[in-house]
């Protein structure tokens, strides 16, 4: 079929994408203009500039872009529901576990979109561990990339506070008057960082319950990692790994959980700066199971994908990976499994045979 005279006039002028052309071609001329020639200097600047430099300020952006609007959904559900405040400041129709997971798993997925592919997207002390446990990620660089991650969530509670300062400090002096205290869960330090329930006494149940929660989200994040995984693709990861910590936040957020190291360790010294000491020592020191469960846990989570989940030969196949020994070790392995199954299936034959004759 002949093309249409539109998409003639299209490859002729080559200026819109084939859709957007045809929607406006009728009704404005519209010339596109190509973007300056990248310049020598820029260039020389870009390459200026330290590796892992860019790699810790893009794990910092990260945390920071998952962190600020989570703790600010948490701080507008706080200032609803808190001695009545959330009424007089006029946002008690504003606050909720669903919002809070959205805007974590949003958070989570911008973040992974806009600072990934600088430094790989790990945004979790716990997930950059385990990559350098299973995956090769260089030793070196851990300790950087945990400073940046908690440094990003440092800033995010900063400037939380900064936004929300007049009403945060009602409310502090409001659950002062109540309490005597405004750092409890439902208090103005809860804002920042996790307390437990009143009731969860027992903080066993609660370390069991982080640390599982924390594998469920790990497993989902190593299998968006398995580039032998068909059923994600590169332009989903951001948004399943999201949708993980949302579910987990709408199934568990109500009954306290942290879910990374990063996120609650760095707004809690927030949290301590303008709250006290008490953030770390609430609930007899409850802020251990917070902030370190997380690493564990995804080791956990990490480890039994790999040990029993992940099949490298799959990896291979796809053209992702290759075997240690190169083309010749992949031809052996593949004639040792083909001898096996030849020598099981003689064998399968040879039994069945004689079952047959036994059975004569």
């Amino acid at each position: 079929m002949a093309p249409h005279d539109n998409d003639v006039h299209r490859l002729q002028t080559n200026e819109l994408e084939i859709g957007v052309t045809d929607a406006l071609q009728k009704h404005v001329t519209r010339n596109v203009h190509q973007p300056k020639p990248v310049s020598q200097r820029k260039i020389d600047f870009e390459h200026s500039r330290p590796r892992v430099l860019r790699e810790c300020m893009a794990e910092a952006t990260g945390v920071f872009f998952y962190v600020f609007p989570g703790i600010a959904a948490i701080c507008a559900f706080t200032l609803s529901t808190t001695n009545g405040l959330g009424e007089e400041l006029g946002v008690s129709t504003f606050g909720g576990i669903l919002q809070i997971g959205i805007a974590f798993g949003f958070g989570i997925a911008f973040a992974i979109i806009t600072c990934a592919s600088t430094s790989g997207g790990h945004f979790n002390p716990a997930i950059t561990i385990c990559l350098a446990i299973w995956q090769g990620f260089p030793w070196k660089k851990v300790p950087l990339y945990i400073f940046s991650q908690v440094f990003g969530a440092f800033v995010a509670g900063l400037l939380l506070m900064g936004c929300y300062w007049p009403e945060i400090q009602a409310a502090k002096a409001a659950d002062i008057a109540a309490h005597g205290t405004a750092v409890f869960n439902g208090g103005a330090a809860s804002i920042l960082c996790t307390f437990p329930n009143p009731g969860q006494t027992n903080q066993g149940y609660i370390f069991f319950q982080e640390f599982f929660v924390d594998s469920f989200i790990g497993i989902v994040i190593w299998a968006c990692l398995d580039p032998a995984n068909p059923f994600v693709a590169p332009v989903s990861v951001p948004w399943t790994i999201g949708f993980a910590y949302t579910a987990m936040i709408l199934g568990f957020a109500a009954n306290s959980i942290s879910t990374n190291l990063a996120r609650d360790l760095g707004t809690r010294i927030v949290a301590a700066i303008f709250f006290g000491s008490e953030a770390f020592s609430y609930d007899n020191g409850y802020s251990w199971i917070s902030i370190l469960v997380n690493i564990p846990a995804t080791i956990f989570a990490t480890g039994y994908y790999e040990l029993l989940l992940r099949d490298s030969l799959q990896k291979i196949a796809a053209g992702h990976g290759v075997h240690e020994d190169g083309e010749e070790g992949l031809v052996r392995h593949l004639t040792r499994v083909e001898t096996a199954q030849t020598e099981q299936g003689f064998m399968n034959s040879t039994l069945n045979k004689k079952k047959g004759e036994a059975n004569v």
